[in-house]
């Protein structure tokens, strides 16, 4: 059985930099009926272990560290065995919600994640974060940003570890340059495509000076 996408929408909220605000997260969850992996498990270890079932967590991938995208990943390696992935430029994030758990491994530019058959090629596209990725998937058609890029533009820049030009130079060099159909998964409220966000990069930029 070829992988598929499987979207659950959890609600917490994200702290940083002295300030807290409610949000609902995107989590995705990529496989089969054996195997699958996890993308940004938020707020509820116990809903994102219900939706996979009995299947094998191949891995728990962290697209950045906010502490909405990572605040339930130690619980759900700890139900499934499966390991924490971050970027090593965002562990600064990553102590700040969890000091005492240091993610299991790294990723990395260019490294290819393999879930039920299906490559999910990870590409650092830091701007949000310093160490924040997506990882694409060819065969599904797909992109998932995290919070690089939404539905009407680049992820927020206006806290700490965070810049703009940085995060749009990532959505212009590593993402615009993916087919226009890819559909963009966010980390945040509605997916689009990479040829509907394109024509607008000139409009970003502009926006930002």
């Amino acid at each position: 059985m070829a992988a598929r996408i499987e979207h659950l929408v959890t609600s917490g909220e994200f702290t940083l930099d002295g300030g807290t605000w409610k949000v609902d997260n995107n989590v995705w969850i990529v496989g089969d009926d054996q195997e699958a992996i996890v993308v940004d498990p938020a707020h509820d270890a116990d809903a994102v272990a219900a939706a996979l079932g009995d299947r094998r967590l191949v891995a728990i991938v962290c697209t950045h560290a906010h502490n909405d995208h990572v605040n339930a990943a130690p619980a759900l390696a700890a139900r499934t065995g499966a390991p924490v992935l971050l970027h090593p430029d965002d562990e600064v994030l990553w102590q700040q919600t969890h000091p005492d758990r240091a993610p299991d491994g790294p990723l990395t530019d260019g490294q290819v994640l393999t879930v039920a058959g299906t490559e999910l090629t990870v590409l650092h596209t830091p701007g949000h974060s310093p160490g924040a990725v997506s990882l694409y998937a060819p065969a599904l058609g797909t992109v998932f940003t995290g919070d690089t890029l939404f539905a009407g533009g680049p992820g927020a820049t206006g806290r700490s570890f965070s810049d703009f030009p940085t995060i749009v130079e990532s959505i212009r060099d590593r993402l615009l340059a993916l087919p226009p159909d890819t559909v963009v998964r966010t980390g945040h409220g509605d997916s689009t495509t990479i040829g509907t966000e394109s024509p607008h990069l000139a409009e970003w930029i502009a926006r930002g000076h």
